[in-house]
């Protein structure tokens, strides 16, 4: 059993989804390994990671319209908005997500189904630079 671990950025664009597939199995071959288990870990608490729908886009909007309904930006009832109205909001909409995905590799590759995809959510309205962490362990 061998492991390998990189520590990455994601630049956001904002609010919304950023597709790592890619990026995790560039870790994969890097990492030499053929199969085994992915952990990729998020260091932030307003923004969160998900295994989704990467057919139709409608999927992820619907989550972004379900989210706001959820934990609506400036809520009044809000006692912490240290960094504006989404602050608090982008908070709770990460207690949805995950702050670590735990995925098989075979043949170097994520194990994602036909329409799965990893994506890396941002609830903040303004772009941020994100730190991941990915974790591999296996042969």
């Amino acid at each position: 059993m061998r492991q390998h671990q990189e520590v990455g950025e994601v630049q956001t664009r904002g609010r919304g989804f950023e597709e790592l597939t890619a990026r995790v199995n560039e870790v994969l071959a890097r990492a030499g390994l053929t199969r085994g288990l992915c952990v990729v870990f998020c260091r932030h608490t307003s923004c969160g990671l998900l295994v989704q729908e990467n057919a139709d886009p409608s999927v992820r909007r619907d989550l972004l319209a379900w989210w706001a309904r959820v934990a609506p930006d400036g809520d009044p009832r809000y006692e912490h908005d240290d960094e504006g109205a989404d602050d608090m909001a982008a908070h709770l909409r990460t207690t949805l997500v995950h702050t670590s995905e735990t995925i098989p590799f075979d043949g170097g590759r994520l194990t994602l189904g036909r329409w799965q995809a990893l994506y890396l959510v941002e609830h903040r309205l303004a772009p941020h630079r994100r730190e991941l962490v990915v974790h591999v362990t296996g042969e």
